[in-house]
C-alpha cells in the first residue's frame, strides 16, 4: 500500500506527538504552580503582570518564526520542483526584479519593528518600578539568601536548602513572606560574589552584584508557594541556593510580620551557622 507524501507527513507527526506524550506522562500539563514539574518543556505558569507579558511575547515570537519557517520551507521547495535543470532545460536570464527586491528588503524591516514593539514594551515593564507597597532587600551569599524588611520593622533573616523539605533543592527553612495583588521592589546585592535572583513564575531575574544595588518588582496575583534559584554561577554549592516566596493575603501577612519581628529582633538568625558551618 502506498502513501502519498502529506499521508506520510501527517504519519510522523502523529507518531511524534504520541511519543511525546508518553515521554512526558502528562507531566507538563500537571505542573504545580510556581515551581519546576518533570519533562516540563513550557514556560512555568504565570503569576505576575510581567510574566503575563513575557508568555505572550514568547507565543507571538514562536508563531512568527513557525509562519516564517514554513513560508522559506515553501520557497526551497518550490525553487527545488520548478527551477531544476530537468523541468528548465533552458535556463532563466533574468537578473533583476524591482518589486522582489523591495519586497525582500521592506519586508523584514517590518516585521523587526513588529517585533520591537512589544518587545520595548516589555523591557519597560520590567525596567520602571511602579509605586511600591512594600520594599525587601535580597542579598545573595554563599550559599544562602538574607532578607530584610525595611518598611516592616527593620528585621532581617537568612534562608538557607532545607534538606528534607520538597520540592527538592527548592525548599528553605525561611521562606521570603509577601502579600498578593501588592507591588514589591526587591532591592537585590552581592555580599561576596555575583549571584542572580530569579523566579521563573513572576518573569524575575536580576543580578546580585557586590558593591552594588539592583532593583526589580513583582506584583504576586495568586497565593501561594513559588520557588527559584540562584541563576549566576557562584561557586561549588551553587546548585544548593534557592528561593522560596510564599505569597499569602494581606491578613495573613501582617500577622506574619508581628510573629516575624520577634523572631528576628536581634536583626537576623544565624540559622546559616547553626545548619551549616561557617561561610567558606
Amino acid at each position: 500500500m502506498r502513501m502519498s507524501m502529506g499521508q506520510v507527513g501527517r504519519h510522523l507527526l502523529g507518531l511524534a506527538v504520541a511519543g511525546l506524550t508518553l515521554a512526558t506522562g502528562g507531566a507538563a500539563f500537571a505542573a504545580e504552580l510556581g515551581q519546576p514539574a518533570p519533562w516540563e518543556w513550557t514556560l512555568q505558569q504565570s503569576a505576575s503582570p510581567v510574566m503575563d507579558n513575557i508568555v505572550w511575547f514568547h507565543n507571538f515570537l514562536f508563531v512568527l518564526i513557525t509562519l516564517i519557517t514554513l513560508f522559506v520551507l515553501a520557497l526551497l521547495v518550490i525553487v527545488v520542483m520548478k527551477f531544476n535543470a530537468k523541468a528548465n532545460p533552458v535556463p532563466s536570464r533574468t537578473t533583476h526584479n524591482t518589486l522582489i527586491e523591495v519586497a525582500w528588503t521592506l519586508v523584514p524591516v517590518l516585521i523587526l519593528v513588529g517585533i520591537s514593539v512589544p518587545s520595548f514594551r516589555l523591557l519597560f515593564l520590567e525596567l520602571d518600578v511602579p509605586k511600591a507597597d512594600i520594599t525587601i532587600k535580597a542579598t545573595g551569599k554563599q550559599w544562602y539568601w538574607s532578607y530584610a524588611y525595611p518598611d516592616n520593622g527593620k528585621f532581617e533573616f537568612d534562608s538557607l536548602m532545607a534538606q528534607d523539605k520538597q520540592p527538592r533543592l527548592l525548599g528553605v527553612d525561611n521562606e521570603m513572606v509577601v502579600p498578593v495583588n501588592k507591588v514589591v521592589r526587591v532591592q537585590v546585592t552581592g555580599a561576596d560574589v555575583i549571584h542572580a535572583f530569579a523566579l521563573p513564575a513572576f518573569g524575575v531575574k536580576i543580578d546580585a552584584i557586590p558593591g552594588r544595588l539592583n532593583e526589580t518588582w513583582f506584583k504576586a496575583t495568586k497565593v501561594g508557594m513559588f520557588y527559584g534559584q540562584c541563576s549566576e554561577l557562584c561557586g561549588k554549592d551553587h546548585a544548593f541556593m534557592p528561593i522560596a516566596i510564599r505569597v499569602v493575603e494581606d491578613k495573613e501577612f501582617a500577622s506574619w510580620v508581628e510573629t516575624a519581628k520577634k523572631k528576628y529582633a536581634s536583626g537576623g538568625t544565624s540559622s546559616y551557622a547553626s545548619a551549616a558551618g561557617p561561610t567558606q
